[in-house]
């Protein structure tokens, strides 16, 4: 019989010794701790609100969710499979959905400012760097990284897509998502089997200027009367044990790179949150290499 060891009370999460009822619970307190009820849209509010206003302000920001495969993941990022639910509540849409809704409500109140929203979405899949929203010729192109002068690290040939609305977003991500590699393990029937991130890029002008000189500024990347956001949403593969998951041959190969990057990952934020370190590993992985320039 499945039994619950977790409990959340207040920002602590209380974990249970199943083996012995009598010891007590070891507690960890979090800035924010939700339990298996807690809607999506909790969540959103507390932890990812206020960073899609800084990116509508002109500053990056980034939101993952981290965790062994299976744990939810994608559900949280993505929400319920539509195929199943086809009505799904607000409160459980996903992050990413609800991310959409807020960037373009907020567009459609703002005024004096002219908005040039932009989105691409890669994944990077055995340490390769594929287009997602390519045409079908190129998706098998591998793209490199690049630093760019006042930019940073970037892919330059990635497709990107100008969006007006969240419906023409979630279609790309549909067809994204359907480009992903996703392959069954013994732990997970739809593993996600590479890292994603769906980029949305912000461009804002004052709207004192015509349209005509709107355009041309905006065709400028360098142009200081632009300001500039970035919201990066991104959906990480789990890590695995490969005696939990059966992996074997390609899973196995792939599991390999998903736990050296993951691995690579987890190095990066424990150095940054040290504050005494002074090399943060960046470039042990194509992912924190991205990630470098996008928080």
């Amino acid at each position: 019989m499945l039994q619950n060891i977790a409990r959340v009370e207040n920002c602590t999460l209380y974990v249970s010794n199943p083996s012995d009822s009598s010891a007590p619970a070891k507690a960890f307190t979090y800035d924010n701790v939700y339990d298996e009820l807690a809607p999506t849209e909790s969540l959103y509010n507390d932890v990812c609100y206020s960073l899609i206003d800084n990116v509508l302000d002109g500053y990056n920001g980034t939101i993952f969710a981290y965790g062994q495969t299976g744990c939810g993941k994608t559900h949280t990022m993505h929400g319920p499979d539509i195929t199943e639910i086809p009505e799904v509540p607000n409160s459980q849409r996903g992050v990413i959905s609800k991310s959409f809704d807020h960037i373009f409500e907020a567009i459609s109140v703002a005024s004096g400012v002219h908005y040039l929203a932009l989105v691409s979405y890669l994944e990077i899949y055995n340490e390769t760097i594929r287009d997602l929203l390519s045409s079908p010729e190129g998706f098998n192109t591998a793209h490199a990284l690049k630093e760019l002068p006042g930019i940073g690290v970037t892919v330059p040939t990635l497709s990107t897509h100008m969006v007006h609305n969240s419906k023409e977003c979630e279609t790309l991500l549909a067809n994204g998502n359907r480009n992903r590699k996703q392959a069954i393990t013994l732990m997970n029937s739809s593993s996600s089997r590479s890292h994603s991130i769906f980029t949305i890029s912000l461009e804002q002008i004052q709207n004192k200027y015509d349209d005509d000189i709107i355009d041309t500024v905006l065709e400028d990347v360098s142009s200081s009367r632009i300001r500039r956001g970035k919201l990066n949403l991104v959906d990480l593969a789990g890590s695995e044990r490969q005696y939990k998951t059966g992996a074997v041959g390609e899973r196995l190969k792939e599991a390999t790179k998903i736990n050296l990057s993951l691995s690579a990952l987890g190095n990066v934020i424990s150095a940054l949150v040290d504050g005494k370190t002074k090399h943060v590993p960046y470039r042990d992985s194509k992912l924190t290499r991205l990630l470098q320039y996008l928080v």
